[in-house]
C-alpha cells in the first residue's frame, strides 16, 4: 500500500472523515506530490525536506491563494506527516518547527429574516420547485451541513415524533426537531417524489432521479438568493450560519444552539455570536438606566 493510499484509509477508518473531506485532503496531498515531482525530481514523499514545503507556500502564494487556504492545505500535510510518524515510516516530521501563516478573519453576514422570507415565498408547486424549497427550509430550520443534507435518507424523517435524524462529523448521530411548517413540506415533497418510481434511498434527488450532490446544493442556494440578497456570499453555509445568528438573537441558549449544529465544543459554536453581541450591544445602549438622559 502506498503512503497516500495508506493516508487515506486512515483518515476514513480511524478518522471517520466525510467523504467531502477525505476527497479534499487527497486532492490537496496529490497537489503536493505533483509539485515535489516536478520541482524537486523527488517520488518518496516520506523523503521531503521543510525546503520543500516552503517552496509549495510560495508557488501557491504566487498563483493567488490566500493565507487561509494555504494554511488549509498545510494542515493537510501535517496530519499526512502525522500519519507517517504513527507508522514509523518517518522519524521526524519535515513540519515539525512550521508556524503558519497569518491570516485575517473573514466576517461572514447572514442572511436576513426578511431575505429568507423572500426567497421562500417565490417557490412553485411543481417537484423541482417543492424540492429546491425544502432544502432551504431545512438548511435554515436546522442548521445542518450541506454534506448532512445531502446524506439524508428517507430513514432520517420521523414524522411521528416530527424529528431528523442527521449523520454528522465523524459519524456522530443527532436529533433535531423540526417545525411544523417543515414538516408539511416534506410530505408534500415526498409524495411528489413517489411519481418518480425512485429507488434510491437518498432522501433528495433530481429530477432524474439520481440522488443530488453537494454542488447541487450550492447551486440551488446560490440560484435562489441571487435576486434577493445583496450579500457577496451565497451559501449553504450562510443559511447555517443564519440559523445560529438568528435564534442566538433571539434568545437561545448558546449550549443549546451548540447541540443543533452538532459542535463539540461551544468555541466553535461562538464564532456565531458575532452579530448577537452587535445586537446586545445596541440593547444595552438603550435600555440600560445609567445611558438615558
Amino acid at each position: 500500500m502506498d503512503l497516500i493510499t495508506s493516508f487515506i484509509d486512515y483518515i476514513e477508518s480511524e478518522k471517520k472523515y466525510s467523504k467531502h473531506t477525505i476527497l479534499a485532503y487527497q486532492k490537496d496531498v496529490l497537489q503536493f506530490k505533483s509539485f515535489v515531482e516536478n520541482v524537486f525530481d523527488e517520488t518518496n514523499l516520506a523523503d521531503v525536506k521543510y525546503t520543500f514545503i516552503r517552496n509549495w507556500i510560495i508557488y501557491l502564494k504566487e498563483k493567488g491563494l490566500e493565507n487561509n487556504s494555504i494554511n488549509r492545505k498545510i494542515s493537510t500535510l501535517q496530519l499526512f506527516y502525522k500519519h507517517l510518524l504513527k507508522s514509523n515510516v518517518i522519524e521526524v516530521s519535515p513540519l515539525v518547527k512550521h508556524k503558519s501563516l497569518k491570516a485575517g478573519k473573514k466576517e461572514e453576514i447572514p442572511f436576513s429574516v426578511s431575505e429568507i422570507e423572500k426567497v421562500l415565498g417565490l417557490f412553485g408547486d411543481d417537484f423541482a420547485s417543492i424540492r429546491d424549497k425544502l432544502i432551504i427550509e431545512l438548511l435554515y430550520s436546522t442548521g445542518m451541513r450541506r454534506a448532512e443534507l445531502v446524506g439524508l435518507t428517507e430513514n432520517s424523517f420521523n414524522q411521528e415524533n416530527l424529528q431528523l435524524k442527521i449523520l454528522g462529523k465523524r459519524n456522530k448521530e443527532r436529533i433535531v426537531p423540526l417545525l411544523p411548517k417543515v414538516v408539511s413540506l416534506i410530505e408534500k415533497y415526498l409524495k411528489l417524489k413517489k411519481n418518480f418510481s425512485v429507488t434510491s434511498v437518498s432522501f433528495f434527488v433530481k429530477d432524474s432521479g439520481e440522488p443530488i450532490s453537494d454542488n447541487f446544493v450550492y447551486q440551488v442556494v446560490n440560484k435562489a438568493f441571487a435576486n434577493a440578497s445583496t450579500k457577496l456570499k451565497k451559501s449553504p453555509h450562510i443559511l447555517r450560519h443564519s440559523f445560529a445568528t438568528h435564534l442566538l438573537n433571539n434568545g437561545a441558549n448558546l449550549a443549546e444552539v451548540k447541540d443543533l449544529l452538532g459542535h463539540t465544543s461551544l468555541a466553535s459554536t461562538q464564532v456565531y455570536t458575532h452579530n448577537s453581541i452587535a445586537k446586545l450591544k445596541a440593547s444595552h445602549q438603550t435600555a440600560h438606566p445609567r445611558n438615558k438622559t
